[in-house]
């Protein structure tokens, strides 16, 4: 049997804009269908937003997102845990989410080695990036 585990992000009308700019980040295929495509009962000012975006990134992860409507709750979103062994791959999506957002752990090397830091982007997804060093 083949599972996969996958983060779901909920957002309140900016889903496009956030999963285009994790599409600029993390590379791959992104997908996006709006409420109007499956002529759901929203309204009509959010008829355009996000129903489902499905990103499958360069290196094979999956990340999903949606807008929720007016008329739900907004569920809290937790942590996305992002990690890789290329510092270089990794800085640098560290760099593109950092960018307008707000850092809350500086990216240092941690007590157990690895470099390890948190970021809230611009969206207020909050990520959690670890990476060891490959030289040691």
């Amino acid at each position: 049997m083949t599972t996969r585990l996958n983060p779901y992000l909920s957002f309140r009308g900016n889903a496009r804009e956030a999963m285009t700019k994790y599409h600029a980040v993390f590379g791959g295929d992104l997908d996006l269908a709006p409420f109007s495509m499956f002529d759901m009962p929203v309204d009509e000012a959010e008829k355009e937003w996000v129903m489902h975006g499905f990103l499958k990134t360069a290196a094979g992860h999956t990340l999903m997102g949606a807008d929720v409507p007016s008329s739900m709750d907004l569920p809290p979103n937790g942590v996305v845990a992002l990690t890789g062994d290329e510092p270089d791959v990794v800085r640098g999506w560290w760099d593109a989410l950092a960018e307008n957002g707000t850092i809350e752990v500086p990216l240092n090397q941690a007590p157990w080695g690895d470099f390890f830091g948190e970021v809230t982007d611009e969206f207020g997804i909050r990520w959690m990036v670890d990476f060891g060093d490959p030289q040691t």
